[in-house]
């Protein structure tokens, strides 16, 4: 017995990285995946990772997925992706928010179309998805909608800043959305509780290696030594995604504290463990 056995669930971003990893370990649980994401093919983006690849990873170990070619930073083809997964699989159990899009542009500098788009995918589309597939969970009195966060939620503090580098990375557009993000999922939490359905967000505690985190330079490779495997976001979306109600809802937390919190892991390291970098103020409600 899987713990998604028949539940139907849609991951966004499952083209590469975190999303498609979430997608083959909630596969391997017995849900019925709808992988989204704009890149079908391999070739068809500058970066390794596709909806192909991720399904027929999924396929070949037993489990069950579709893809879902869309670009979520459009509200029609989010009503879309909504609608294709009624027609292939059915209403909604499980919704994952993990689709990313980010620019490292100092404010100053930063693009309006770029800046707009960005909030489009970060945000924007978390409320619609969730919205869509609200109509589904709340008359069936369950369901569970997992967003997925960022370190990057944390902000510098307050000045001065003597030490600030001279090029500023142009984190701050990207922390901004993972920090409304983080409000937004525990809000949300408190409005649907009622209804039986929980909202939960989760970063990871260490920098995850993957095609887009390497591509920013934010690690030095798949194998950085500084970085967690890309499993262990999986399967504290999975915790979170399967869960009693009362024991996550509401909670914004990151990957390793939650997964050894519940007992799920034995050895955490990184952010939110052990006393270390706490987090938002979101965190720790």
């Amino acid at each position: 017995m899987g713990k998604l056995d028949g539940k139907v669930v849609i991951v966004t971003g499952a083209s590469r990285g975190i999303g498609a990893e979430i997608a083959r370990v909630f596969g391997a649980e017995g849900g019925k995946i709808v992988c989204a994401a704009r890149t079908l093919r391999e070739g068809d983006h500058p970066l390794e990772g596709s909806l192909e690849t991720t399904v027929t990873a999924i396929r070949e170990s037993g489990g069950e997925a579709a893809p879902a070619t869309v670009n979520i930073s459009l509200p029609e083809d989010c009503e879309r992706l909504v609608r294709e997964t009624h027609d292939t699989y059915g209403a909604v159990d499980v919704l994952v928010n993990n689709a990313a899009l980010t620019y490292f542009i100092p404010v100053k500098d930063y693009p309006a179309n770029r800046w707009m788009r960005s909030w489009a995918v970060n945000f924007h589309a978390p409320f619609l998805l969730s919205q869509a597939v609200l109509e589904d969970m709340i008359p069936r009195g369950s369901g569970s909608i997992v967003n997925i966060s960022s370190g990057a939620a944390i902000g510098p503090g307050r000045g001065p800043y003597p030490d600030a580098p001279r090029n500023n990375p142009g984190g701050t557009c990207y922390g901004a959305e993972k920090a409304a993000l983080e409000r937004f999922s525990q809000g949300l939490a408190q409005e649907v509780y009622q209804y039986g359905v929980s909202v939960t967000c989760v970063s990871p505690s260490q920098v995850v290696p993957t095609p887009g985190t390497i591509f920013h330079k934010l690690v030095s490779g798949m194998d950085d030594p500084r970085g967690e495997p890309p499993e262990l976001m999986a399967k504290a979306s999975l915790l979170l995604a399967t869960e009693p109600l009362d024991k996550v809802t509401g909670r914004v937390t990151y990957s390793q504290q939650i997964l050894q919190e519940l007992g799920w892991i034995t050895d955490a390291k990184g952010t939110g463990v052990d006393g270390g970098r706490i987090g938002s103020g979101y965190s720790q409600i």
